[in-house]
């Protein structure tokens, strides 16, 4: 999919012709709009550039507020909390006002990660739902806001996005936006009966690395790693380009004699490959947006040798990251582990890391290892990731009383000559779907692991080798593309996992 993409130098050379030209005006950052959503039940935040100690008023829902610019134009004032309801009525007044008429205040959420957030609804490019034309048709929903930050990168924290405005949910607008996040804020809308505003913030085909501050990967030694990573990229990127080249030609040739051309292989923009690059230019902006949490759907980009066995310190790394710089606490940080795809790249190794980072207070995981295509790195199915997403969602940030969950990996200990495996999440039952129990391994205490029988003994699974007396590690779905089949009694599927420490 093609979007359009602005660097830092151009964006900053854009915006600084803009602010030049109406120096006298108060300016807001793109994120504050008609029909934005307010985070409810938090400090009204407001912001942007005036002339140098200009006096902005701010007015909403009764409660007034002032303020002047800093030296640099720069302001910023707080209003009163409030719970959700709307449209109101949003005022601000410098040397020019600003009315808007159409703000909701209910639950803002971020929707970020690569190109599996990104599909979009629309059929014509993506066929992401199972009945897209009927789901478009019916996605009227005035109380769901959608909110599309373009691609852009920096060197540095930018102060604003590149963004379409913010739009109520209709057939029209809702066709390019994110199908896991429509289908997860749809979700919302219609259980917590309060507005939902999502922000659609990701870049497809784009590694963690890319969206973590450099002060949070500079500050362990442990991710050094990803920098070299980085510079074995850009020593590659002659011959890259030179490819790129040699592709277009051939295609251009082809083409020529009325041939079809061959499929160009994808190739990683670099600019979007740089440490921190996406976090300066496509979160930084959004950080001083109150938020109810964020939704993130990414991690085939880091499945390659190099990366994929830094995944579990980066990924807890970025979900800290970015909850210190929104500075509102452990907001629910839910996240897709990526689901089964036939590949060599170490897929077994991210999902583990996916599952591991639920260490961190107020995670969520939706897994997919049930709904992936094998041969296709874009599962078809994003309506099951929102509904498992919004599981989560409605359970951690939400109070309500919802299995979120398949059963995850609690406990495993030998015994009678095999393994005895306990899950959370499994209150339910445990339920094994297609006949024999599938996908379990054991090792002894040198780690080689061998393909074993599994049964379901109560809330347990029973897991044995005849090669294997004296088992002492347990694994489950360790493949890029493994063959799964344990659910618990709520329909959710089991996480693949590792005992080894």
């Amino acid at each position: 999919m093609c979007r359009r993409v602005l660097g830092f130098s151009l964006a900053m050379i854009l915006f600084a012709g803009m602010h030049v030209a109406c120096r006298a005006d108060v300016t807001l950052p793109s994120v504050l709009a008609d029909h934005m959503v307010i985070q409810r039940n938090r400090p009204v935040h407001l912001w942007g550039m005036a002339d140098p100690a200009e006096t902005v008023m701010v007015e909403f829902r009764g409660n007034h507020a002032s303020t002047k610019a800093d030296t640099l134009g720069r302001w910023s004032v707080y209003l009163p909390p409030g719970a959700a309801g709307g449209p109101f009525v949003l005022t601000i007044r410098g040397k020019n006002t600003i009315t808007w008429n159409d703000v909701l205040v209910g639950d803002v959420w971020i929707a970020s990660g690569q190109s599996n957030m990104e599909y979009p609804m629309d059929p014509s490019s993506w066929n992401g739902t199972k009945r897209p034309q009927k789901e478009i048709a019916a996605a009227n929903y005035p109380n769901l806001r959608l909110f599309h930050v373009e691609n852009a990168f920096a060197d540095y924290p930018m102060t604003d996005v590149a963004a379409k405005t913010w739009t109520a949910c209709t057939p029209q607008s809702v066709a390019g936006f994110s199908a896991v996040a429509y289908f997860f804020a749809r979700e919302l809308v219609e259980k917590e009966k309060v507005p939902i505003g999502v922000v659609e913030t990701e870049w497809d085909g784009t590694p963690a690395e890319a969206w973590t501050s450099l002060g949070a990967l500079s500050a362990d030694a442990s991710l050094m790693p990803i920098f070299a990573a980085r510079a074995h990229m850009m020593e590659d990127e002659t011959t890259t380009l030179l490819e790129q080249k040699a592709e277009k030609q051939a295609a251009d040739a082809a083409r020529a004699k009325g041939k079809k051309p061959e499929a160009v292989p994808w190739h990683p923009d670099p600019n979007a490959w740089a440490p921190s690059a996406l976090f300066n230019a496509m979160i930084a902006p959004l950080v001083p947006l109150p938020i109810r949490g964020v939704i993130w759907y990414q991690g085939e980009s880091n499945t390659d040798a190099e990366r994929a066995p830094m995944y579990a310190r980066l990924f807890q790394t970025m979900i800290r990251d970015w909850r210190v710089h929104w500075a509102q606490g452990d907001f629910p940080f839910l996240f897709v582990q990526i689901a089964n795809f036939d590949t060599t790249d170490d897929w077994p190794t991210v999902r583990e890391a996916q599952r591991k980072a639920l260490v961190l207070a107020n995670t969520g995981m939706a897994v997919t290892i049930d709904i992936g295509n094998p041969t296709g790195i874009h599962p078809a199915d994003k309506e099951d990731v929102g509904h498992r997403l919004a599981l989560w969602a409605r359970a951690i940030s939400y109070g309500e009383h919802v299995e979120d969950s398949g059963p995850l990996f609690r406990q495993a200990v030998p015994e009678n000559g095999g393994m005895r495996v306990w899950f959370n999440h499994a209150a339910s039952g445990l339920v094994v779907k297609g006949g024999q129990l599938t996908g379990f391994e054991v090792a002894g205490m040198d780690g080689k692991f061998v393909s074993a029988q599994a049964r379901v003994n109560g809330n347990s699974i029973i897991v044995s080798s005849a090669s294997v007396p004296k088992p002492h590690y347990v694994r489950y779905g360790w493949a890029a593309n493994p063959a799964c089949n344990l659910y618990n009694g709520d329909g959710l599927p089991a996480s693949p996992f590792s005992s080894v420490q």
